[in-house]
């Protein structure tokens, strides 16, 4: 059963991701940000200063909690222990919004890959996945957001594509979907496709938050290639994603991401300025 309780609400602002170079600038002074997200895996630690500073924090910033070691694409299921470790974070937390990564990250031997690897978008994986998401969201007690991921291949056997499949699994699980638009624009470029095209079919009325970040370009021997690397500002052509993809939603909160060549604080508010502005002018869209 999905649980009740008061949580800070994470409004339709920009965002920006708790990095630890920057934790001294916030444990100094209030900083104009809207809303804080960590990565869940970082504080899953009984005590020490950095859980310290962040329930600290969580007083004067609404959080959200973006998880990257719960592999919902393994086949053998979650790792149970890691699943109530999640869980009591949570607990302690009350972070408003809780996301996982469509990705499995964990071998059959249990050995952990350190990496987000692709699934293949079959009936096969969508009842694995869906089982698992089920499993994470009863024992969370609460809704779990669906990242799609940057894609470097495709494969052969499918039953859907990638926005068809996140349809179906929100469907069949209730879970949400946190849009990563740098992710949909990364993807579409790889596969010589119209990262516009999947906006029709995605289940935007499940979007509960959207990331943007940078990403880099790789010369190989089959062409350039996009790297979602979030090492850098974000993209013109990715704020005009975010454009249309919020004239579709309506305004949503929209984090962004910079987790590699990490800038001076002051530079990454900015990019979250930029965000608000994309923000607001839906807000004040005619109609």
């Amino acid at each position: 059963m999905i649980e009740t309780r008061n949580r800070a609400v994470v409004a339709n602002r920009a965002g920006i991701g708790l990095r630890h170079p920057h934790l001294p600038d916030f444990l100094a002074a209030p900083q104009p940000a809207a809303w804080l997200e960590v990565h869940s895996e970082n504080y899953l630690a009984s005590g020490g200063p950095r859980v310290a500073a962040l329930e600290r924090l969580r007083g004067d910033y609404p959080l959200s909690c973006h998880g990257v070691g719960l592999s919902l694409g393994s086949a053998g299921g979650l790792d149970r222990a890691h699943l109530a470790r999640l869980r009591e974070l949570y607990h302690r937390l009350e972070p408003a919004l809780v996301s996982e990564h469509l990705a499995w990250s964990i071998a059959p031997d249990g050995a952990f890959l350190a990496d987000l690897l692709p699934l293949p978008y079959t009936r096969e994986t969508l009842d694995v996945v869906a089982a698992n998401i089920n499993l994470a969201q009863e024992a969370f007690g609460r809704r779990l957001l669906i990242e799609n991921p940057s894609t470097y291949l495709q494969f052969s056997e499918a039953d859907w594509d990638e926005a068809d499949f996140l349809a179906e699994l929100a469907h069949r699980t209730g879970c949400g979907l946190l849009l990563d638009v740098n992710n949909l624009y990364v993807s579409a470029l790889n596969h010589g496709a119209d990262p516009l095209a999947p906006l029709d079919r995605l289940p935007l009325a499940a979007v509960e938050e959207i990331h943007i970040a940078g990403h880099a370009r790789v010369a190989t021997a089959f062409g350039e290639l996009l790297i979602d690397d979030h090492g850098s500002a974000v993209a013109g052509p990715v704020w005009q994603l975010l454009a249309a993809v919020l004239a579709r939603t309506g305004p949503k909160p929209v984090l962004v991401e910079w987790d590699t060549h990490i800038p001076a604080l002051p530079v990454l508010l900015a990019e979250a300025e930029r965000a608000d502005f994309y923000l607001s002018e839906v807000k004040h869209a005619p109609g």
